[in-house]
């Protein structure tokens, strides 16, 4: 497996596992088993499906102004922090958990919710690794940037 400068070398693998166990764990108990989603019949489904718009709309804006790093011929040699990156350290990885978040909560899945949350350990794993890799490489300019951005929510009261 050929590693990306700056990225863990099982980032890409990763999240292509998290996103198929999520899935299919999040079809098979929302639409045919019916195992977990107990608590559907408690929670209207305008307010599901109003959650549901709302993260996937947020997701596709944090992938459609923060994609850029990865789509680049060459990765950036600096500190990026525009776009998506001016708020959130990791807007890529944040993405899919609000997109994962968006489905469970559309279906109420307590299962699904459980793989979410073991895909958030994943992606907070080597969201640190990586930070540790730009700390190492950008030194303090990284630090600074770390100290106003939040890793995984904005930041309201910038250090």
């Amino acid at each position: 497996m050929k590693e990306k400068k700056g990225e863990h070398p099982f980032g890409d693998a990763g999240q292509l596992i998290c996103a198929a166990v999520f899935l299919s764990v999040w079809v098979a108990d929302s639409f045919f088993l019916h195992t977990s989603t107990l608590v559907a019949s408690y929670v209207p489904i305008t307010l599901r499906l109003a959650i549901l718009g709302i993260t996937l709309v947020t997701s596709l804006l944090l992938l459609r102004s923060a994609h850029f790093v990865v789509t680049l011929p060459h990765r950036p040699n600096e500190v990026v922090s525009r776009g998506a990156f001016r708020y959130v350290r990791h807007p890529l990885y944040l993405a899919s958990l609000l997109f994962y978040l968006g489905l469970t909560i559309s279906t109420t899945s307590l299962f699904s919710l459980l793989v979410m949350a073991g895909s958030f350990l994943f992606y907070n794993y080597i969201a640190h690794y990586e930070e540790l890799l730009l700390e190492q490489r950008f030194g303090e300019v990284y630090r600074s940037y770390k100290n106003k951005t939040g890793k995984w929510m904005p930041k309201i009261f910038k250090v």
